[in-house]
């Protein structure tokens, strides 16, 4: 069980987490070529925006359907669809040769993308989190979590490879393309994977008594009637974790590339270590949040990134390739602390027959003015300013966003999946 939504998990964030570098390293030049560096990343950061649009319309509709029709049938599509959408962005010509339409199939292929994201997240962690026993629910359900750094750190790793036996030159015209027709080797296997999971026992027993108790509203209006608290807990604990995420996976290769000019290979190498550190971290804190609790491991993180935000970029700016590495390793630690104990976090705020579209609802809408904006606005604030610490700002009144939502927030680790706590 744990193993099918980790793969699969793993597969998909892969493919989204590919289009995010491909943005800071190859489509600025190749689909929206600018003279200042900084404008064409920042035009190829807004297309990678539109993909987290998305994402509350795919988690809107997945919710839907896999609160009517059961968690696996919903996984197994949204791996399929997400697969098929990143093959086929490596098959996008590029502007020089198809002119303005070039952009506009890359934007159209990561609205897919985001979609299919969308629907994915709440599956995987629900499947896991009401398979599984309340006393050591924050451990099991991280492990999907874990599957985002291991898809990022599979996303970097066959970058760094191919960036690494190429010129830059023959990178550019092809062997960037190369990590995006790989999607379809990896959906099968995750397909193979994720066939064999059984549903959910919780999906299905309160599927019958739905069933015994007769017509029933449609799952996006119970959340809104009686969840909207909820939902606001959810958008608000995730706000910093988002942010800080994209800033330390995503911008920080323009930070190194562009701002500090230095090699591509670098930044890469520094995110491939900082994300096997990452992947470890996240079932660890999401263990620790089984003893202590949801919301104190939480706190910890949302304070400590906000923190960090005013250390990382200096030592950035050191230029040492071993101080980049542990500014980035410890930003993502501090991150897995959130990050571990969110999926169980969230699934304990909502009842099974909305539990589906409340989490992702609430994890989905937060991606929009938190994850989709986060290089945008830390390149605008680079390029506006010429320096960090604005960045580091900027980061910090978001943990004061996520520190309020965790605070006002029930502790919830001792509850019953199987109980409508709304009720």
């Amino acid at each position: 069980m744990v193993a099918a939504s980790l793969v699969g998990t793993t597969v998909e964030w892969y493919d989204f987490f590919l289009y995010g570098s491909a943005a800071a390293l190859v489509f600025n030049k190749l689909y929206f070529p600018a003279e200042d560096p900084l404008v064409g990343t920042m035009l190829a950061f807004i297309t990678y925006a539109v993909g987290f649009v998305a994402r509350p319309l795919g988690g809107l509709v997945f919710g839907h359907f896999g609160d009517r029709l059961g968690r696996k049938k919903l996984l197994v599509l949204s791996l399929i669809v997400m697969g098929g959408s990143t093959f086929l962005i490596g098959l996008v010509p590029t502007y020089q040769t198809m002119g303005v339409l070039a952009p506009l199939l890359l934007t159209l292929l990561r609205l897919v993308q985001g979609f299919a994201i969308g629907g994915e997240w709440g599956g995987a962690v629900l499947i896991v989190s009401e398979h599984g026993s309340a006393r050591h629910r924050g451990f099991w359900a991280s492990w999907p979590q874990a599957g985002v750094p291991l898809g990022n750190l599979l996303g970097t790793a066959v970058l760094a490879v191919l960036a690494a036996v190429q010129t830059d030159e023959a990178f550019l015209a092809w062997g960037w393309r190369i990590a995006f027709l790989l999607s379809g080797v990896l959906v099968l296997i995750g397909l193979w994977v994720r066939l064999a999971v059984a549903e959910s026992p919780l999906f299905v027993e309160a599927a019958r008594k739905a069933a015994e108790a007769g017509s029933e509203r449609p799952p996006i209006v119970e959340v809104l009637r009686r969840y909207r608290r909820e939902v606001v807990i959810a958008m608000g604990a995730r706000f910093v974790e988002n942010v800080v995420y994209y800033v330390l996976t995503s911008f920080i290769l323009t930070y190194i590339a562009v701002h500090l000019d230095l090699p591509r290979g670098l930044a890469l190498n520094a995110s491939l270590i900082a994300a096997v550190v990452h992947f470890i971290s996240i079932p660890l804190w999401g263990a620790l949040s089984d003893r202590v609790g949801r919301r104190p491991v939480y706190l910890l993180g949302a304070i400590g990134t906000g923190l960090w935000a005013f250390v990382f970029f200096t030592m950035l700016d050191t230029r040492s390739f071993l101080v980049i590495t542990l500014a980035t390793s410890i930003g993502l630690v501090l991150h897995g602390a959130m990050y571990g104990p969110q999926a169980a976090y969230f699934a304990e705020l909502f009842g099974t027959r909305v539990r589906y579209s409340g989490a992702s609802i609430g994890y989905q809408l937060a991606s929009i003015v938190a994850g989709s904006l986060a290089p945008i606005i830390a390149t605008a604030l680079l390029s506006a300013f010429g320096s960090a610490w604005p960045i580091s700002v900027y980061v910090a009144l978001c943990a004061v966003i996520t520190v309020v939502a965790v605070v006002i927030s029930p502790e919830t680790r001792r509850r019953d999946l199987a109980a409508d706590h709304a009720l």
